[in-house]
């Protein structure tokens, strides 16, 4: 099999993908960075923030639900894809209610990792300031709906991997919101554990384990000491060990 057979082009850089790998999937295993928030690579492509929207032969995709394949020339990097990006991010900041100094996620949140990145110097939008509960029955995990984004890694993470199912998605539109799969609808009445899947996944900061927020300081978390965007690099390097 020829190289143009197994490789796509983006940004002009040739890069190389297996079968059934998606453009996002073979991005970060090559060290290309694809801004991202719902897809994780251990569940199925979910398709459900479009941060990871490029352009593939001059057409709009999402690259973490379209396969790679032979021929595709992938846009990235360009003004008008990071313009849009950003305005996806102040959508999601002002939709919820996001106050980074104050949330203990900060440091170690995509959200706002991926907000410094795009360069989002303002929400730029009119702020929703929703009312919200924070669910602190649990002994051991807090649930904040404040700053849930909907991506649904929890959804998946606790049906797929710990097959308890405790989380869904209910609603529509405007209306829609993460709910709790018990008869009070707290986690606490659950059979949730610190141990799950689920309970590790949330990109931001609507699902916190109690008693550790402060283990790491501000200023020695993860994005603190590195961009987001260099987590494809941190990939490729983890690939070819």
């Amino acid at each position: 099999m020829s190289a143009t057979e197994t490789t796509i082009v983006i940004d002009e850089i040739l890069v190389p993908f297996k079968a059934g790998q998606t453009i996002l999937e073979a991005a970060m295993e090559a060290g290309v960075y694809i801004p991202h928030l719902c897809a994780h690579p251990e569940f199925a492509p979910h398709g459900s923030c479009k941060l990871c929207s490029v352009v593939v032969n001059g057409r709009s995709a999402s690259a973490c639900t379209l396969k790679a394949a032979a021929g595709q020339e992938v846009e990235v990097d360009t003004p008008d894809l990071h313009a849009y990006r950003r305005t996806l991010l102040q959508m999601l900041f002002v939709e919820g209610n996001h106050f980074c100094p104050g949330c203990e996620k900060t440091g170690n949140c995509q959200l706002q990792a991926l907000a410094y990145d795009s360069e989002m110097m303002t929400p730029h939008f009119v702020e929703f300031y929703p009312h919200r509960p924070v669910d602190a029955s649990h002994p051991d995990v807090l649930i904040d709906f404040n700053r849930c984004i909907q991506c649904e890694l929890c959804v998946r993470a606790s049906r797929d991997v710990d097959g308890k199912s405790i989380f869904a998605l209910a609603g529509r539109g405007m209306a829609s919101h993460i709910v709790i799969n018990s008869p009070s609808g707290k986690l606490g009445d659950t059979n949730f554990s610190v141990a799950d899947k689920a309970a590790h996944v949330c990109p931001v900061g609507a699902i916190l384990i109690k008693r550790v927020g402060y283990a790491v300081p501000i200023g020695e978390r993860r994005y603190d000491l590195e961009p987001i965007s260099e987590e494809a690099t941190r990939c490729a390097v983890e690939e070819t060990r």
